[in-house]
């Protein structure tokens, strides 16, 4: 995720203007494309209750990160039964990078960020998926936990001197979106069903949460999300729809360009309002029309 972050910030090829690049040029961009694509990682996702089991795999596996992930993950857990996962004392000992979430509150992520996390999963149920905050009743809406967890990165910082990534988890299907969750003080974002909605991916246009099929306490449903492009063209472009939904680092980029900043780090000090508005404010013809931003 943090190689993903740094890609995003890569600024345009200086042949691209307005999105636009000369044919001479089109090739050039391309092997640079294909340079960058390099860089990605490969992580495993695992629940706190299997993370010890899973461990010996992860490392013969030759993964880049290790992901401890749940609905919420706490920095202490108890057990009447067993002895509890010691989170802390597992990072410190494991050999590879670990992030750790979900969160959503200033408090939890400052206590996550304690146990030498290099990274923090911020989101309770905003995936298209989940149902969390209607079996659970608990949440917290996005943008204002990306912001009270990044509030909590930067009293760790000065606490500490150790940087921890901010990672959006979920709620994000539009490059628009995923521009908000920088700006709110995200340093990533891991999105689900917009990579369902990829020709290459196995789903064809459906998707569902990790917490679907729980045996006792389902927390997520399927969903359909339609097929809408290659990955590539998700992602990069380019973008034959004009709803948000394709192009994703290219609307974030754009958007960056447009408030004047050129890197992550500089955009997460865009100046954030509450504006409802913005959605509906003279797109009368769109709405009625149910095109564009009417949809």
């Amino acid at each position: 995720t943090v190689p993903m972050a740094c890609w995003l910030a890569a600024p345009a090829p200086p042949a691209t203007i307005n999105g636009t690049t000369p044919r001479m040029k089109a090739k050039e961009v391309m092997t640079m494309g294909r340079k960058r694509r390099r860089v990605a990682s490969t992580a495993a996702s695992v629940t706190p209750q299997k993370t010890e089991w899973m461990a010996p795999s992860i490392l013969k596996a030759g993964l880049d990160i290790l992901v401890i992930q749940g609905r919420v993950v706490s920095a202490e857990h108890v057990s009447k039964t067993v002895e509890p996962f010691n989170l802390k004392r597992f990072i410190r000992e494991f050999e590879l990078p670990v992030i750790v979430g979900g969160c959503a509150s200033y408090q939890a992520a400052l206590h996550l960020m304690r146990t030498g996390a290099a990274g923090v999963l911020v989101g309770v149920g905003p995936g298209n998926a989940c149902t969390s905050r209607a079996v659970l009743g608990i949440g917290v809406p996005q943008a204002t936990a990306i912001a009270d967890v990044a509030g909590a990165r930067m009293r760790h910082l000065d606490e500490t001197g150790v940087y921890v990534h901010v990672i959006a988890d979920g709620g994000m299907s539009k490059g628009g979106d995923i521009a908000k969750a920088i700006a709110c003080g995200a340093d990533a974002v891991m999105i689900g069903s917009p990579l369902t909605s990829a020709v290459e991916a196995p789903a064809r246009g459906y998707h569902w949460g990790m917490a679907t099929f729980h045996p006792t306490l389902p927390r997520g449903t399927r969903v359909r999300t339609k097929v809408r492009g290659t990955l590539e063209e998700i992602l990069v472009g380019p973008a034959h729809e004009n709803d948000g939904r394709l192009n994703l680092f290219g609307a974030l980029r754009t958007s960056m360009a447009t408030c004047g900043y050129e890197t992550l780090k500089e955009f997460q000090k865009a100046e954030i309002m509450l504006a409802p508005s913005l959605q509906t404010e003279g797109k009368q013809l769109q709405r009625s029309q149910g095109v564009g931003m009417g949809h």
